[in-house]
C-alpha cells in the first residue's frame, strides 16, 4: 500500500466555494459497498435509505473562531491560528510571521497579549495568552475556513451544523452540514433515532499524507467523547437489529475509539484519540456513513477507503466528477452502505 495509492487529480472548479441553499438541497451520492452499485440522490431524500430503528450519530462539536490577528514589538502583523487548549491560558497554534521564537511577545488585535513559550515543528508554537482568549472571541476571532475555499463566508452559521454545541473545533465536520431541523424531524418521525458524540476536529485531520508509505505517517491526536446516553442507545440499536450510522469521519473515529477502549463491549469514552483507519482496518460499529468528498491522499478518503475498498471509492468519485458533483467542506455528500 502506497499514499500514491489514494490520489487522484480534481480540476479547482469542482471545489464548492459556497455553501448551497438550503442545506439538505446538496446531491447525495449512494454508494452500496455489496454490489459497488451507485445512485445520484438529493440529501434530502437520505430517508429513503434509513430504516425504523436505525441510529445515527452526529459530532455535536462547534467550531470555534480560531483565527485572530496579533502585531509583533516591531510593528510587524501576525496570523495566528488556535489549534488545541492545553490548560486555561495555553494554545498550540499555528502562527505566520517571522522571528518568533520563544519569549517574544505579541498583542492580539483588540485582545490581550500572549508570549511565545515554545517553538514546534515548523510554524507551531505554544503560546500562553495573558488573559483567557475565550471571552475576546467575539470581537477578535474569525472562522477559520479551510485554503481551499476563497469566496467570504457571509454567515459565519453555515460552518457550523444546526446541532453544534460543544465549541473546541477548528474545521467543522462537514458531513453534518446537509442536515436541517426539518429534515431531523421528519428522519425521526420514520422511526431513526439520533445520538450525539463530539471530537474536536484539528487541521491535521485534512492534511495529506507525505509519507510514501501511510502507515509512516503520524497523524495527531484529537480529544473525543462518547457519552452514556449515547452508549445505551448503540447498545438498543444493536439488540433491535438496527443500523448504526456515523454522520462523518469524526464520528466514525469518535465510535471505533470508543468501541476499541471498551475492548469486550462499548463503554462511555472521555479522552484523546489519534486512532488512524486505514485499508485492513476491521470495523466494529459503524454499519454505514455519511461522508463529503475527501482531499486526495488525506487520511480520510485514506478512511473511507478502509470502509468501501479503494478501488470502489475511487471509480464512485471519478463518477462524481463526470456527473458535475461539488467537492470539499461545502460539497456535495456520500451515503455509504
Amino acid at each position: 500500500m502506497k499514499t500514491s495509492d489514494f490520489d487522484y487529480k480534481l480540476p479547482p472548479e469542482y471545489i464548492a466555494q459556497t455553501p448551497v441553499e438550503p442545506r439538505d438541497s446538496s446531491r447525495l451520492l449512494v454508494l452500496h459497498r455489496d454490489t459497488g452499485a451507485l445512485e445520484h440522490r438529493v440529501f434530502r431524500e437520505i430517508g429513503q435509505y434509513l430504516h425504523p430503528g436505525d441510529l445515527m450519530v452526529v459530532n455535536r462539536t462547534r467550531v470555534i473562531p480560531a483565527r485572530i490577528f496579533a502585531h509583533k514589538s516591531t510593528g510587524g502583523r501576525v496570523e495566528v491560528l488556535l489549534l488545541r487548549r492545553e490548560g486555561l491560558l495555553t494554545w498550540e497554534c499555528l502562527v505566520g510571521g517571522k522571528g518568533l521564537s520563544a519569549g517574544k511577545i505579541i498583542a492580539i488585535e483588540n485582545g490581550p497579549s500572549a508570549e511565545i513559550v515554545e517553538v514546534l515543528e515548523g510554524s507551531r508554537r505554544w503560546v500562553r495568552f495573558a488573559e483567557p482568549i475565550e471571552p475576546y472571541f467575539p470581537k477578535v476571532g474569525n472562522v477559520p475556513l479551510p485554503p481551499y475555499i476563497h469566496e467570504p463566508l457571509k454567515d459565519p452559521e453555515r460552518y457550523q451544523t444546526v446541532y453544534a454545541r460543544d465549541p473546541g473545533s477548528v474545521a467543522a465536520p462537514t458531513a453534518g452540514l446537509h442536515f436541517t431541523p426539518q429534515l431531523m424531524d421528519e428522519l425521526k418521525s420514520q422511526g431513526v433515532n439520533f445520538a450525539e458524540v463530539t471530537l474536536h476536529v484539528g487541521l491535521d485531520t485534512f492534511a495529506p499524507v507525505m509519507e510514501e508509505d501511510p502507515e509512516d505517517h503520524q497523524i495527531h491526536t484529537e480529544w473525543c467523547e462518547i457519552p452514556p446516553a449515547t452508549v445505551e442507545a448503540i447498545t438498543q440499536t444493536r439488540q433491535s437489529g438496527g443500523r448504526i450510522i456515523a454522520v462523518g469521519t469524526t464520528s466514525v473515529r469518535t465510535l471505533e475509539s470508543a468501541a476499541k477502549a471498551g475492548k469486550n463491549g462499548i463503554l462511555s469514552y472521555s479522552g484523546p484519540t489519534n486512532l488512524y483507519i486505514l485499508p485492513g482496518y476491521r470495523f466494529i460499529l459503524v454499519d454505514a456513513m455519511i461522508t463529503n468528498f475527501h482531499l486526495p491522499k488525506s487520511t480520510l478518503i485514506m478512511l473511507v477507503s478502509a470502509f468501501a475498498g479503494r478501488e470502489k471509492i475511487l471509480h464512485a468519485y471519478e463518477i462524481a466528477m463526470q456527473e458535475k458533483y461539488c467537492f470539499y467542506s461545502f460539497g456535495d455528500a456520500m451515503l455509504i452502505l
